[in-house]
């Protein structure tokens, strides 16, 4: 499974409103519920927000990957929001976040969730398309830009 097989065009937002974490993980999840059968967007948006309290998604470089597994998720998804100003998600490196992966799926797979977690830092370790996310004009540019640099990547087993 590759990340496009579960992040297409109508899963990325270039331009979250949200001026701090919470708003802006909703947001990413009404997102995600418009695209994806969820059984519960609250009871998603409570375990991202547990996962959080373990410890912070913002892995620094402008990065969070905030993420669940949870059984109102029944299949996989990963949706992508870029906030231009930056908001605050207590990273590792102490500076405001831009870009947002949000990953949600079932409880029965841990190894595909850690594998989906695994391929989203590996292209975001990538300055260059980061930066190239931030100067996007449009959902389907950001979109067809993972598309073409997961390109270079194997598939995920």
């Amino acid at each position: 499974m590759r990340l496009t097989d579960v992040l297409n065009e109508d899963l990325v937002n270039i331009s979250l409103t949200g001026t701090n974490r919470d708003e802006c993980i909703k947001e990413l999840i009404d997102r995600l519920a418009t695209a994806r059968t969820l059984k519960s967007t609250d009871s998603i948006f409570d375990a991202v927000l547990e996962r959080e309290k373990i410890m912070t998604t913002g892995v620094g470089n402008g990065i969070a990957i905030p993420h669940c597994k949870h059984t109102d998720s029944p299949e996989f998804a990963v949706c992508l929001g870029i906030q231009p100003k930056g908001v605050d998600f207590q990273s590792i490196d102490k500076k405001n976040v831009n870009i947002i992966f949000l990953l949600v799926g079932p409880e029965n797979n841990p190894g595909l969730h850690i594998k989906l977690l695994s391929r989203i830092s590996r292209l975001m370790s990538n300055e260059e398309l980061r930066q190239q996310l931030l100067e996007c004009k449009s959902d389907k540019e950001a979109f067809d830009l993972i598309h073409d640099e997961e390109n270079y990547f194997f598939e995920i087993d």
